[in-house]
């Protein structure tokens, strides 16, 4: 699939997402140039990935194949939107999910930041994800956490809106108080 050279910082976001969380690594080609670069800050224990990846092909493994190889039912959320015509974003994120062999409920949330190539397409030259929180909840609370990611407004929604309709589950403090600091802009 060739990307088109119509693409905005908003819509290779978009397709960032389909391919992630729907399995498509396909997609990566309309998200990042063939050179790209990874790198991951993960604050976290419970979650693991390289620290740096080279490479679309690799991203494609990374963060598509392996992780819906572990992962189902994954809702993303952007807590902002690009400018059009952006060389540069940086927003907070929000991710929801199960765990296939488990079965336990995911909760995570961290900062995006994307670089645009200056060229057309305008595709992304590189990610830093840092993930700053990631709970993980027993399966039983799948049933409170997913009306709530599905209220959210898919892909992109508020820290202010997730927030409002989180669930009271004792367990997502870490998220909810992360959220809540960019919901007031700190």
């Amino acid at each position: 699939m060739s990307p088109s050279p119509l693409l905005t910082p908003e819509v290779v976001l978009r397709n960032y997402f389909h391919a992630k969380d729907e399995n498509r690594p396909c997609l990566l080609d309309r998200v990042f140039t063939s050179d790209a670069s990874l790198h991951i800050d993960n604050s976290c224990s419970n979650i693991t990935f390289p620290t740096v990846t080279q490479g679309r092909g690799a991203i494609a493994d990374t963060l598509v194949t392996q992780f819906n190889k572990t992962y189902e039912n994954i809702y993303s959320f952007y807590l902002a939107r690009p400018p059009e015509a952006a060389d540069a974003f940086c927003c907070a994120w929000l991710v929801g999910m199960t765990e296939k062999d488990t079965k336990n409920t995911r909760v995570g949330c961290g900062t995006y930041d994307w670089t645009f190539s200056s060229g057309s397409p305008r595709l992304a030259s590189a990610l830093v994800i840092s993930i700053h929180a990631m709970v993980v909840l027993p399966p039983s609370t799948a049933s409170l956490v997913f009306p709530w990611l599905q209220r959210a407004g898919y892909p992109w929604t508020s820290a202010a809106r997730a927030c409002k309709f989180a669930p009271p589950l004792p367990e997502l403090d870490p998220v909810v108080q992360h959220l809540e600091r960019h919901a007031i802009g700190t």
